[in-house]
């Protein structure tokens, strides 16, 4: 027999012994049951449910080297030919634009949107690069392409490629873009006017990050911002560990960067100081090119005015104060017709024109004043610009006069004219020059800082951090390192209108020394004022800060050149203060403020020169006799930008 004969035999015998054979059975529909080892991981869940009043889309946005950035656009159904309102943010767009988990979108949008989603608006924010769900490298305030960038890449580019694909691709705009945003994303805001995409036809920087040397973010008039550290982590973990802290408990700031020595110890301490941002800061403490190359107001000084710009910010702004008036300083000249740069200066903290405005601190307003901006100048200024509307003919600068609590429209800013309010002596203040010789001493001791606000401190609490620049001062007024210069009780108002300025003749038996000037409305004592007056009840005798700002002494001849100053030898500082508009009523006092120091919110001086604070050494930080000027050729003064009415 054989091999195939056998192959065959075989083959048939295991078919007699085969289970009979059946029609093939239809497959069984997919079971819908769960049992005990169902996995309990659903991939995702879409909040936006078919009631919703509104589309949401998130997209990818690719830019000219391929990057794509994560962007969420949100606008009501049913909208048709809308305007797109841009938002480009470090600060998680897929959370800002998910407010809350809600079928209404005026729940879901931040509330600064209420006035514009019903009336067709389309809200776009997108994460910038490198940070949050979009691809890239970040860098903190990216610079512009140039000298400090050579990749060709900056926020400009940014926003012109974001602009182009979102005038284009979606089908319920009408291909015009307006650019909103506070802070970082007024930052942002400002660089997409800087060669300019033909479809952005408007822009509202929001207490824009500007010079984060001279006034803004990281220093002022180069006095360290401690608080620039924690922020500074924050940002710069990876997206594995976005939003780090700093790990060092609860308790009182004050003891806690005291305890720790310089700002570079506490880097140090806590292992931050390897942190790329952090090291920017602490190695570039002058006033380099490093940062004046960075000056976003020197950016806009060399561009062509080509969008129609709405500059805000909050009379009492404790993080930005500086931006939004340095950048309307070089724009406005460019504005021949006095129609395209407007000024906006309200009574608020660090963007709270997109919050609520009925009060700050202990003072109220008369209303919602940020709201009745946003629906009185900032939709219509947009809608003029996005939707053809008839021309609101916005104020060049419009300005809320706390005090009195009114708006103002002007023509210009500075409205006021400097006029010197001096010091003098048996600690008066007056509109009157010293005629005689006089100086106040006081010792600047660095191991008892001025403190900010009453302790115990905590930076990262927004009920303290918030209102700080508009807390009561008599929690200083008393201190022997405070000097207090007070008026008499004034017979009628005194309306300042612009940046107070301070020139202080000062001199020091230290080699260093800051510089701290305030000035303030002190209420009467009599009786506490009604909300009539912007104030609540038991304000009597209330120290109102209307302006504080720090001056690092060694800066006095120049921010680049940092030197010891000579001991005891009289030098002259000016700076100024952040622009207000103010009222100061009859009956209240006119009062100037001086000190050393403004802990823990700036670093200490050690009042000992050395190369860079951030390194001093504990045997570095002395006490000083420091001297304030009052004669006629030595005549410390603020000088208010005063108002005739």
């Amino acid at each position: 027999m054989t091999f195939r004969t056998l192959t065959c035999a075989a083959a048939l015998l295991s078919l007699a012994f085969a289970a009979p054979v059946l029609a093939k059975p239809k497959p069984a529909a997919p079971s819908t049951a769960v049992t005990p080892m169902t996995p309990d991981v659903f991939d995702s869940y879409d909040k936006v449910r078919p009631d919703a009043d509104f589309v949401r889309r998130v997209i990818m946005v690719p830019m000219r080297d391929g990057t794509k950035l994560y962007t969420v656009i949100v606008f009501k159904k049913g909208t048709k030919d809308g305007p797109i309102l841009l938002s480009r943010t470090p600060y998680d767009a897929k959370s800002t634009m998910a407010r809350s988990a809600s079928q209404t979108i005026k729940e879901v949008l931040p509330a600064m949107y209420d006035p514009f989603v019903d009336d067709g608006y389309i809200i776009v924010t997108q994460d910038i690069r490198g940070i949050h769900n979009s691809e890239g490298v970040y860098v903190m305030n990216r610079p512009l392409s140039g000298a400090l960038n050579d990749t060709g890449i900056d926020e400009s580019t940014d926003a012109y490629d974001a602009i182009d694909w979102l005038s284009k691709n979606i089908p319920e705009s009408n291909g015009k873009v307006g650019i909103i945003g506070s802070s970082y994303l007024g930052f942002t805001s400002l660089l997409a006017e800087i060669n300019p995409h033909p479809a952005l036809k408007a822009a509202v920087p929001q207490s824009p990050m500007v010079d984060g040397w001279k006034g803004d973010d990281w220093f002022h008039n180069g006095a360290f911002r401690v608080n620039s550290l924690s922020y500074a982590l924050g940002q710069s973990t990876g997206k594995a560990d976005a939003g780090a802290d700093i790990p060092d408990g609860v308790g009182d700031d004050y003891n806690r960067y005291l305890e720790a020595g310089s700002t570079g110890d506490y880097a140090r301490k806590w292992g931050i100081d390897q942190v790329p941002f952090v090291r920017k800061l602490m190695e570039n403490p002058a006033y380099t090119t490093f940062w004046s190359g960075q000056a976003v107001d020197k950016w806009m000084a060399a561009a062509p005015l080509k969008v129609p710009t709405m500059l805000v910010v909050g009379q009492w702004d404790q993080e930005d104060s500086y931006g939004a008036p340095a950048v309307y300083k070089v724009m406005e000249p460019k504005d021949t017709n006095n129609d395209m740069v407007s000024l906006v200066i309200g009574p608020w903290r660090h963007s709270g024109v997109n919050h609520y405005g009925y009060d700050l601190g202990a003072l109220t307003f008369t209303g919602d004043t940020a709201h009745e901006f946003r629906v009185k100048y900032m939709k219509p200024f947009f809608d003029h610009y996005l939707k053809g509307a008839p021309d609101p003919k916005t104020p060049p600068v419009l300005t809320y006069a706390t005090g009195a609590n009114h708006w103002n429209e002007s023509p210009k800013w500075p409205m006021g004219t400097l006029t010197p309010l001096y010091i003098g002596e048996n600690f008066t203040a007056s509109f009157t020059k010293p005629a005689t010789d006089g100086h106040d001493n006081y010792v600047s001791d660095p191991s008892k800082p001025v403190p900010f606000i009453p302790r115990p401190i905590s930076m990262a609490d927004s009920s303290q951090w918030k209102p700080w620049l508009v807390h009561d001062q008599r929690f200083v007024s008393d201190r022997p390192d405070v000097l207090t210069y007070t008026s008499t009780a004034l017979d009628k108002p005194v309306h300042i209108m612009g940046a107070p300025v301070v020139d202080l003749y000062a001199a020091t038996s230290g080699t260093d020394s800051d510089w701290v000037v305030k000035i303030i409305d002190v209420y009467p004592n009599e009786s506490p004022e009604g909300a009539a007056q912007g104030s609540k009840p038991g304000m009597a005798g209330f120290e109102l800060p209307i302006g504080i700002e720090i001056f690092r002494g060694r800066y006095v001849h120049g921010f680049d050149t940092p030197q010891a100053l000579t001991p005891g030898k009289i030098e002259q500082y000016k700076f100024e203060l952040p622009n207000v508009d103010h009222v100061f009523l009859p009956g209240h006092k006119l009062m100037i403020q001086v000190q050393s120091s403004l802990f823990p919110l700036y670093d200490r001086n050690p009042q000992t020169y050395v190369d860079n604070i951030f390194n001093a050494k504990p045997a570095d930080y002395k006490a000083a006799t420091e001297s304030i000027y009052r004669t006629p050729t030595a005549a410390s003064a603020v000088w208010l930008p005063i108002v005739k009415e």
